[in-house]
């Protein structure tokens, strides 16, 4: 099971606004619902020199549009995006702790599910790891395969899955987002149809009436 985002609270009575810290791994997912007229903001650790990839997408709700901000560990804003349905961004970061958020409060009755994707890159981990690696091995140089080639060949099997475990994960998100916009249309389909049935009903009904007034003998016979 991959890693999971945990919320993390920052003070009790903030009502409109949410946070939360994600595990260092090199990529996590999560799907929330944010209520309308509310924000959420997570944070992200980062170190220096690294990069930070976000992509972000609204899967259902009204307009499927949402306000998205990138503040940097200083505060500064690095990325607005506003009332957008999806996006995709990457920043070369620095040591601290990068926030984004997510605002629903322009929409007062319509909250959203949103997915969202992180993805990090050179975060100082991988190169450690290769390091042990070298200490518990010796007589590299009597085998014809070299060790470099070895963690070469796996650290580029390791990128391709990462790679395709993304693409499916993009690829559900886009599905679910597709199916309610369809499940949605199909709603909207069916409620005008009855409503189109129940003008033409009521339209023949008044047709027959007319067309037996115009036809009924009003004459009064005498006696």
């Amino acid at each position: 099971m991959g890693p999971r985002a945990v919320l993390l609270v920052l003070a009790a009575g903030c009502a409109a606004l949410g946070a939360a810290e994600f595990s260092p791994s090199l990529d996590s997912d999560f799907t929330f619902t944010l209520p309308a007229g509310r924000r959420e903001c997570f944070y992200q650790p980062m170190r220096k020199e690294a990069s930070l990839e976000l992509e972000y997408q609204v899967l259902d709700g009204a307009g499927l549009d949402v306000d998205f901000h990138l503040l940097s560990p200083k505060g500064e804003t690095l990325v607005f995006d506003e009332r957008k349905s999806d996006g995709v961004h990457t920043v070369e970061t620095e040591d601290g702790d990068y926030m984004f958020c997510f605002d629903n409060t322009f929409s007062t009755i319509s909250e959203k599910v949103i997915f969202f994707e992180l993805i990090l890159d050179n975060m100082g981990e991988e190169g450690q790891d290769q390091e042990d690696w070298k200490k518990y091995v010796t007589g590299t140089d009597l085998l014809d395969m070299k060790l470099e080639d070895i963690l070469e060949s796996i650290n580029s099997v390791k990128a391709r899955l990462s790679k395709s475990v993304q693409i499916q994960t993009l690829l559900r998100a886009f599905e679910a987002r597709d199916r309610n916009i369809q499940e949605s249309n199909f709603d909207r389909v069916n409620f005008w149809s009855m409503v189109n049935l129940g003008v033409m009903v009521v339209v023949s009904a008044v047709q027959v009436y007319m067309l037996k007034n115009l036809f009924e003998d009003k004459r009064k016979s005498r006696t």
